[in-house]
């Protein structure tokens, strides 16, 4: 059941991860603003990209802050169409912090988005290996590039557990109807 061209774009256009898992700052710094920006049902505006710009700039940000503003500004440029720009940004909290998981569930998304179902696929392992706060969309982005490249039924396993995760989340189940699961 490997999917068709037109099927794997219609779910890159369907899986720009609005859902994305900023990292949470307190406070009331830029960092926090950042963070605010990535988190937004809206699309970011220029001006969010510069508060996040001005986060990791501030001195005597935490370290915690100043990777979360890495990945929140990651979110805020992928939310944006700057695929290449979000990615470096993944990758410098990555290299800061190999233990943040949200980093690599971004970057997966990322890779999504640019087609590289190979580069993505192993970072939504890692991402729940890591104990991402969205495991939902780490099953999901998953399941898509698992689809992608035609391992079916991993694919159909983790759209399976995206949807048992997040039982309110409606493409996990939309995507499991077009499955059908022989010998039970």
């Amino acid at each position: 059941m490997a999917p068709c061209r037109s099927l794997i774009a219609a779910l890159l256009v369907a899986t720009s991860f609005p859902a994305m898992a900023g990292v949470a700052v307190i406070g009331s710094s830029s960092a926090r603003l950042c963070y605010e920006a990535a988190d937004a049902l809206v699309r970011p505006t220029p001006r969010e990209l510069v508060r996040c710009d001005e986060a990791l700039d501030e001195a005597g940000i935490s370290h915690h802050d100043y990777v979360a503003s890495f990945v929140n500004r990651g979110i805020v440029r992928l939310r944006r169409g700057l695929i290449e720009e979000s990615i470096a940004d993944f990758d410098r909290a990555m290299a800061l912090d190999p233990n943040q998981p949200e980093a690599y569930l971004n970057k997966g998304a990322a890779l999504i988005q640019r087609n590289d179902m190979q580069g993505a696929l192993p970072l939504f392992t890692v991402a729940l290996e890591r104990h991402t706060n969205r495991p939902a969309v780490a099953h999901f982005g998953r399941a898509i590039a698992n689809e992608t490249l035609g391992n079916v039924a991993a694919a159909y396993h983790d759209y399976r557990r995206a949807s048992e995760l997040d039982p309110d989340w409606a493409d996990p189940r939309t995507e499991l109807r077009r499955f059908r699961v022989a010998g039970q």
